[in-house]
């Protein structure tokens, strides 16, 4: 049975910027084979869209917990969006 699809936006806050969370990111969503964005915010955050399987989507969102050496996460606040928002490949969007 094949996984079902779904798509979340993550909100991301801590120190994850200038430590790299973005191009962190973008590798780790390419690893397990999701698609989406991921964009810096002016109140220091960091904004994901993530879609996939269920079970690459749920990996991904452990992931973001993590982030690169030097970011310390201290929230990841995730809500479900519409899978058809989710572009065919994964970016870093300014």
């Amino acid at each position: 049975m094949a996984d079902r699809k779904r798509a979340v936006r993550a909100r991301i806050s801590g120190t994850v910027q200038g430590v790299s969370y973005r191009l962190w990111t973008r590798g780790e969503a390419i690893r397990l084979g999701v698609t989406g964005w991921v964009r810096n915010e002016g109140d220091g955050s960091v904004t994901a869209l993530v879609a996939g399987t269920d079970a690459a989507v749920d990996a991904m969102i452990d992931r973001l917990w993590q982030g690169p050496r030097g970011a310390l996460v201290s929230a990841v606040d995730v809500e479900e969006v519409a899978h058809d928002q989710a572009p065919a490949d994964f970016s870093i969007v300014a």
